[in-house]
């Protein structure tokens, strides 16, 4: 059966056979069986009618997207993607971590974004045409102010790796000679990196390139090939080296690696194109029956020991050549077939040495000589495995470069003989403390301006002033966030190599919230007007004090805080109430509104005072129930004065009704039962917030613990009331 795209390019193909002045089906037909046995996953019957189509007119490249997609899916195998390798593994670099995500390099000058992704400034100076500064996560910013240096970690890898600092300022520098056309300077510049940072694979992959703008096919073959080793699963590096090999007109090998390419990533356009004009290329030197001689057609797809036993099931097993021979033996007997490939046997090319290796005699390129470096000698097994090349001996990496940092015991022997390690004294506690609070960065926060801080310090220095606090730059974009996002790289670091400080640090935090979270000592009181269980009480935050004390609350967890009204001698009153936070509104000068309601009432014990604002130790206050005859009595009064209640809130003015309502909501319902709430009916309450009362002559109410006595005092209110209003 046809696919839907077949069905769609049928009248074009019937067009162009039209013009040539061809019958349709002399080759048409074939394309169209051809490309449904490719997707059916039969490549030798495929690749036969592929090729007497081809006899029959000039096939385009285009025209062989079946048969790519084909080969790319017998390399992924079952699972839809390409598997690493059992043994081996990927070269390690020594900054792995410290990498820019844009340019896969060291980061060069990085940059900490509000997102808290960081990039090297170049990286970013260069997106700032595509308007997009992050591009990793949905809150990347577009980034249209100035981009500053990350300064805390611009020092940390300084001094960590001097030489891949300076290897990647190089690399951006022959990056810019290239985009210059000053190839020759370019390319110096990146010798000059190689020197510096032989294990950086992206150093390796941008040579190349400018090799083969230089037309120096052998360089950039060697160099693309490093790429490879060093980072065995990177597209780029393979698409280098490809385009290389097609230079140098080894079209099998470079099909190879754009097949592998898109055994990794089936979208990647630049493989899929090259991949189909170089199979259009083949067809020519096919022998008559494909099918028999298959294997040696593409024998290198065959032995490539990330694509091996993947495309078994699509060429059959029936074939004698002698490359699939060996397919099936390195399959059966990796371990004999690796200490032959040690020896110099080629697995992809009948048994012989591949002419033009590195294991093979013969001048060499002085300009290469001088260009190159030497290869770690971790990778002489990797060489051997992945290029299927003579074993030579190599050079160890220069032992002045810092790898990757590991908190370790310097006395450890065994692990100092790995080479592969910087002491734990590279790695300084204090070059990662906040500059407010003298400790441990914990969660930081990289600001515009390039300084970095815990996150809690610097909102604490934003509820005061809207400017940085080391450089006074102002900040007015980090105030109008709601939320800071963390520094994703600064985390990373702190958790990788202080995990014993970080513990402390984040134990000590978790100490000082859990005594913020206590809802009976050092409770935050806010000073300012009488509140009442059940009734909403909408506040305007602008004082820093306040800004950090209701921050707090909504950090821990409990939303929750007192309200007193003031004292000339205390401070605040002895009673108040706690209010529960439901919504706070943010503004961008760092005002803020919040939406509360009272909860229960409280007694003053002692009065304190932490960071600015005011605290007490509290206890909670409750109504004392009543029973028999008293009960029945407060039955009837508590129905008389909701009664009266009603009918005086029914004969205000219609303005300051709609207002009352406004601000307090409808007056709430009588209850059934009036010593259900330990704080009594709400109504009460209610009454007595929209009543024309000073506040000395309500805090008596909130301190009473008989409800009689509270019903009480609002009839005597309301009487007064109804009767200075008669008058």
């Amino acid at each position: 059966m046809s696919s839907p795209r077949q069905e769609a390019e049928e009248p074009r193909r019937a067009a162009e056979a039209q013009s040539l002045g061809m019958r349709p089906p002399e080759w048409q037909g074939l394309l169209q069986r051809a490309d449904a046995l490719a997707q059916g996953g039969r490549l030798p019957e495929a690749l036969r009618l592929y090729q007497l189509a081809s006899r029959h007119t000039q096939l385009r490249a285009e025209q062989l997207g079946e048969l790519v997609t084909c080969l790319a899916r017998s390399v992924r195998g079952s699972e839809g993607r390409a598997r690493p390798p059992t043994s081996g593994r990927e070269w390690e670099r020594e900054w792995e971590g410290l990498g820019c995500r844009k340019c896969q390099g060291f980061l060069c000058e990085p940059v900490s974004l509000l997102c808290g992704h960081t990039f090297c400034k170049r990286c970013l100076e260069r997106d700032r045409e595509k308007a997009a500064a992050c591009g990793f996560c949905p809150a990347g910013e577009s980034g249209a102010r100035r981009l500053r240096v990350n300064v805390v970690l611009s020092n940390l890898l300084a001094k960590w790796f001097p030489r891949q600092v300076k290897a990647s300022q190089l690399r951006h520098e022959g990056n810019r000679l290239y985009k210059e056309r000053k190839l020759q300077a370019a390319l110096q510049k990146y010798n000059e990196a190689v020197c510096l940072a032989p294990n950086d694979h992206l150093l390796y992959s941008n040579r190349s390139q400018i090799n083969s703008t230089l037309k120096c096919c052998e360089e950039a073959l060697h160099d693309a090939e490093m790429a490879c080793r060093l980072q065995p699963y990177w597209l780029k590096g393979h698409l280098r080296k490809g385009q290389a090999l097609a230079n140098l007109g080894k079209t099998e090998e470079a099909l190879h690696e754009f097949l592998f390419c898109l055994a990794v990533d089936v979208g990647n356009r630049t493989a899929r194109l090259e991949a189909q004009r170089l199979l259009l290329s083949l067809f020519p030197y096919m022998p008559g029956d494909a099918q028999e001689h298959l294997p040696d057609i593409l024998q290198l797809l065959s032995c490539h020991s990330r694509l091996k036993g993947n495309l078994l099931n699509s060429v059959g097993s029936g074939s004698s050549s002698q490359s699939l021979q060996r397919l099936l033996k390195v399959n059966l007997e990796p371990n004999k077939c690796l200490a032959e490939d040690q020896e110099g046997v080629d697995c992809g090319s009948s048994g012989k040495p591949t002419p033009g290796t590195e294991g093979e005699k013969g001048p060499v390129n002085d300009k290469e000589k001088h260009a190159s470096v030497p290869e770690p000698a971790v990778l002489i097994s990797e060489k051997c495995r992945l290029l299927k090349r003579k074993h030579c001996t190599e050079e160890p990496p220069d032992a002045n470069v810092p790898s990757k940092i590991v908190k370790r015991d310097p006395s450890d022997e065994k692990e100092s003989s790995a080479g592969n390690c910087v002491l734990f004294e590279f790695v300084d506690p204090s070059d990662l403390e906040c500059s407010l609070c003298m400790r441990l960065f914990y969660e930081p926060v990289t600001t515009p301006c390039g300084h970095t801080f815990c996150l809690k310090c610097l909102e604490r220095c934003l509820d005061h002033n809207p400017k940085c606090p080391l450089c006074k730059e102002g900040l007015s974009e980090c105030l109008a966030m709601r939320r800071h996002c963390k520094t994703v790289l600064m985390e990373e670091l702190i958790a990788k190599y202080l995990p014993d400080e970080l513990t402390e640090r984040r134990k000590l935090h978790e100490e000082e919230i859990a005594e913020l979270s206590n809802l009976n000592k050092n409770v935050p009181i806010f000073v300012c007007t009488m509140a009442y269980p059940t009734v909403p009480c909408p506040l305007h935050i602008f004082e820093p004090c306040y800004r950090l004390m209701i921050r707090r609350c909504m950090e821990t967890g409990t939303k929750q805080f007192g309200m007193c009204i003031g004292d000339p001698v205390k401070g605040f009153a002895d009673y108040g109430c706690m209010l529960e936070i439901r919504n706070v509104e943010f503004f961008a000068d760092g005002r803020s509104v919040v939406d509360s309601i009272g909860k229960r009432r409280f007694k003053v014990i002692q009065h304190s005072q932490r960071d600015g604002y005011n605290t007490a130790d509290i206890e909670y206050i409750e109504d004392q129930a009543v029973q028999g005859e008293e009960y029945t009595e407060l039955i009837v009064l508590h129905d008389s004065v909701y009664d009266q209640a009603y009918m005086w809130f029914n004969s205000l003015k219609p303005a300051l009704k709609s207002r009352i309502l406004s601000h307090f909501g409808a007056m709430p319902a009588k209850d059934s039962e009036p010593q259900a709430n330990p704080n009594g009916p709400a109504w009460c309450w209610w009454v007595l917030a929209v009543l024309p009362l000073e506040s000395r002559a309500q805090l008596p109410f909130l301190a009473m613990t008989s409800l009689k006595e509270r019903l009480d005092g609002i009839q005597r209110i309301l009487t007064f009331m109804s009767r200075a209003k008669s008058r």
